[in-house]
């Protein structure tokens, strides 16, 4: 059996933590309650990253950076994001405004 947690209690624990810290966290969009994916966009000194969570060879799922830019040309990455939400519609994307936001991604389990 999955031991997973369910997603919004999993994005909101997320959110929790960063503002715990100081930090500021927002639901961009809403994916299915129990078992949607989960993106989490950060931004660092003009640099955004796409952090999704990827099949690792032992089984287990991290939270894997899939895509980066800079903020001069978002373009790309705005649209990249838009063909994830539209292919998935149940997924979540969260934003994460903190500093070393990576550190609060990393602490979470797949």
């Amino acid at each position: 059996m999955d031991a997973r947690l369910p997603a919004h209690i999993e994005v909101s624990g997320l959110i929790r933590a960063v503002e715990s810290e100081g930090g500021f966290g927002v639901v961009l969009q809403k994916g299915e309650k129990d078992a949607g994916t989960i993106l989490v966009l950060t931004t660092k000194n003009g640099r955004s990253r796409l952090w999704e969570r990827m099949p690792q060879l032992d089984g287990s799922r991290k939270f894997t950076c899939s895509r980066e830019q800079d903020d001069e040309n978002t373009r790309e990455f705005d649209e990249y994001v838009a063909r994830r939400k539209a292919s998935d519609p149940d997924c979540w994307v969260v934003e994460l405004d903190i500093e070393n936001a990576e550190r609060f991604i990393a602490g979470v389990r797949g």
